[in-house]
């Protein structure tokens, strides 16, 4: 790969966020998935939230190679989505995405995206399906994405998106409080305001290992869930539908059975409750048995 001219006077028509902290592992891999993008128009901000490991010679090797690279280097710990804030105010694109440092891009990815929205001038959000991989880059599975009329019933957008630049604008950009469900919660919000379409191609290849973040802070993501989701049901939502969304949230705890959630659904309407009463009763001797070996 040699170094890209750039025309530093004439914006990117797409900015791409890479938040890194103590990511080398996989990160010259990711970066080079984004160079090997068959879309071209594009630039990509590295975002080194004060790593402490080899990433920043990965980072910096990167920018010296390709000019659509900017570099910047943030002196204490952040966080994912303060992080994230940090790379889109830098951002000189109409159109925004962002990806991980352990994650991998299709070659196809931007090309797709970005046709989609060209296609559909009236849509802000442009999401599409991708694949899971393991440590090693062995495939998993295909993980199709769902309609945002479905998005309180759980995080259906995915991993692999592209907005128009507008969006991150109306939103204030990421909660930077909201470490671990900060992308749900802006979809939560964006649906709320913004139009969405689906892409039915495998765009993005999602890394599940068990240094990521979901992995290691399995229970605090599954509690904040239940907090932005809780808050963005509308008060127009019927109560059958409130009752479902407040049981499914409730089962997907993993340390603890949700009682509190459980109360609430069985308060909305009782039937959702009741349909997965086997479920619960499982559910229920999973979390007893967790508490004994705590």
């Amino acid at each position: 790969m040699g170094t890209e001219a750039l025309d530093s006077t004439v914006p990117p028509r797409v900015s791409m966020v890479m938040p890194v902290h103590n990511g080398a592992r996989w990160l010259a891999e990711a970066i080079a998935s984004v160079f090997a993008q068959d879309f071209t128009d594009f630039e990509l901000i590295l975002v080194d939230d004060a790593s402490a490991d080899a990433s920043p010679a990965i980072m910096a090797e990167a920018a010296k190679r390709d000019a659509r690279v900017q570099l910047l280097r943030l002196d204490t710990n952040v966080g994912l989505p303060a992080a994230l804030n940090h790379g889109f105010a830098a951002a000189r694109g109409e159109l925004h995405s962002w990806t991980s440092d352990d994650n991998l891009l299709r070659p196809q990815m931007l090309t797709r995206l970005v046709a989609t929205l060209d296609a559909n001038p009236h849509t802000d959000i442009a999401h599409a399906d991708f694949m899971t991989i393991d440590d090693s880059g062995a495939e998993l599975g295909l993980s199709r994405v769902g309609p945002v009329e479905r998005l309180l019933y759980g995080n259906n957008i995915g991993a692999c998106f592209l907005y128009r630049a507008h969006v991150t604008e109306a939103l204030g950009g990421y909660d930077a409080s909201l470490f671990g469900v900060e992308d749900y919660d802006f979809w939560l919000r964006a649906a709320r305001r913004f139009t969405f379409v689906a892409l039915h191609e495998d765009l993005y290849l999602y890394r599940k290992h068990g240094g990521s973040l979901t992995s290691q802070r399995a229970e605090q993501i599954q509690a904040l869930t239940a907090q932005i989701v809780e808050r963005a049901l509308p008060d127009t939502l019927p109560a059958r539908s409130r009752a479902e969304i407040l049981v499914g949230l409730a089962l997907r705890s993993q340390r603890r059975w949700r009682l509190d959630l459980v109360g609430r659904a069985l308060r909305a309407h009782p039937a959702p409750v009741v349909a997965r009463l086997p479920a619960l009763a499982r559910w229920s001797l999973v979390v007893a048995r967790n508490r004994l070996a705590a």
